[in-house]
């Protein structure tokens, strides 16, 4: 029977395929091909019980169910439900791999996307610049960067929307391409690099000063992968301020290790913008984790606490204590005192290698948090998680069939999410469901 079966479908799929290129006998050869080809539909079969790396995050703040999700190798998600249901907005676009989405805001229908994975592992994929969606990620315009490759951080201006600085990280593997910081005034037409450091170190990450976003923090990475090694820091990376909109800039390190630097993570606090917190790599064991009581001019060093540059190495600062903070990490830690001392955040029944996390000012004890395996959510500071089982970005790094029946299997080996198997087809009338 299972035979039959699978003989009946390979019949009708050549009908199907001799049907449709007799239909375009009269198109040119190539539109042939094209006909075919766009006759055939991708569809999901799962996995279900897992998802993948996620990048960054965009929520409504006015309204929290509506939020989109950055991945780092499938493009970029909507929900309008608080995440009931997810909608890839991204798909027909020239790049797979989001580095950070930011909603704009004076119009939350304005959406921008770097693209390019801002993490510098052996799997990241590059991006191809910088987009730009003015009605809700229904349609994007490419707004340039093509060559930046790893965008880290994207800020706009609260008072001009047509104001938007970019981090261009830049190449990963080969000096070059774009890398910097670049500003526009126009909404993105035109761009101007007003941070360049060299060919070799670009700029991961930038932060404007909520209450005068004239002044500008910026922190330069000097990194550089090949296939024997991968260099994670030089003399170039240090962080720099701006209180002229960038005009100019200057480093600002008095408190901060000297030698060679790695990768430094940074946010400002929105509860009190006096401070500024950075994690920081740093040679012979001085990097750790330092802050800043007074807009970065001058650096404490909190604890020795810090991450891999090559993987994590963000901050995240609640919006409402200015004591309390995060870094993400293989296991995401928190300080209620400034960074003097970091616990773990929790991780029951959560999977671990977190990148990304949003803290709803109207309430931070929820968290919504973004790793390896996908999204969660705790309304309780981390104790315990929600997981999202809907997203199906699941990073497969191999794949093979068998030829089992009457519905064959699908095997893969993943990033970070052991190796799987699971049906092509299902006899249920609601299709794959988490049991197959």
């Amino acid at each position: 029977m299972g035979k039959k079966l699978i003989s009946t479908g390979i019949t009708l799929l050549f009908m199907l395929l001799v049907a449709s290129t007799l239909q375009a006998q009269d198109e040119p050869k190539d539109e042939r091909y094209k006909t075919a080809w766009n006759s055939f539909k991708f569809r999901s079969i799962g996995p279900a019980f897992t998802s993948g790396r996620i990048a960054d995050f965009a929520v409504n703040p006015e309204n929290t169910s509506e939020f989109y999700v950055a991945t780092a190798a499938g493009g970029v998600w909507k929900t309008t439900n608080k995440g009931i249901s997810f909608t890839p907005v991204f798909d027909s676009q020239g790049s797979y791999s989001i580095g950070f989405v930011t909603i704009d805001p004076n119009n939350h229908n304005v959406v921008w996307v770097g693209t390019g994975e801002n993490n510098n592992q052996r799997s990241v994929a590059y991006g191809d610049g910088v987009y730009k969606s003015i009605d809700g990620g229904k349609s994007w315009k490419h707004m340039g960067l093509k060559n930046s490759e790893h965008i880290g951080m994207i800020e706009i201006d609260p008072r001009n929307s047509d104001v938007v600085y970019v981090a261009a990280v830049g190449p990963l593997w080969s000096e070059g391409g774009e890398r910097g910081l670049y500003k526009t005034t126009d909404g993105g037409v035109t761009w101007e690099n007003i941070l360049e450091i060299s060919e070799h170190t670009g700029i991961n990450e930038v932060h404007l000063d909520p209450r005068n976003p004239d002044v500008i923090y910026a922190t330069s990475h000097q990194r550089r992968r090949h296939v024997f090694t991968y260099i994670s820091g030089g003399p170039e990376s240090a962080v720099y301020k701006s209180t002229d909109g960038g005009a100019t800039f200057n480093k600002v390190m008095r408190g901060m290790p000297s030698g060679d630097i790695g990768r430094i993570g940074m946010d400002i606090s929105d509860a009190n913008p006096d401070i500024v917190y950075a994690v920081v790599e740093a040679q012979d064991d001085k990097g750790g984790f330092y802050r800043s009581t007074d807009r970065g001019e001058s650096w404490e060093r909190r604890s020795s606490y810090s991450s891999s540059g090559n993987y994590y190495q963000e901050v995240i600062a609640d919006p409402v204590d200015e004591d309390l903070v995060y870094v993400m990490n293989t296991y995401s830690g928190v300080s209620d005192d400034g960074g003097k001392t970091f616990e773990n955040v929790g991780e029951l029944n959560k999977h671990i290698d977190n990148h990304a996390l949003w803290i709803d000012p109207s309430n931070p004890n929820y968290l919504l948090n973004g790793n390896d395996g996908g999204v969660y959510e705790s309304y309780d500071r981390g104790k315990t998680w929600r997981f999202y089982t809907n997203l199906p970005v699941t990073q497969f790094y191999k794949v093979a069939v068998d030829n089992d029946y009457p519905f064959y299997n699908v095997y893969g080996g993943t990033q970070d999410n052991f190796s799987f198997g699971g049906p092509s087809r299902s006899t249920e009338t609601t299709g794959l469901t988490f049991k197959d």
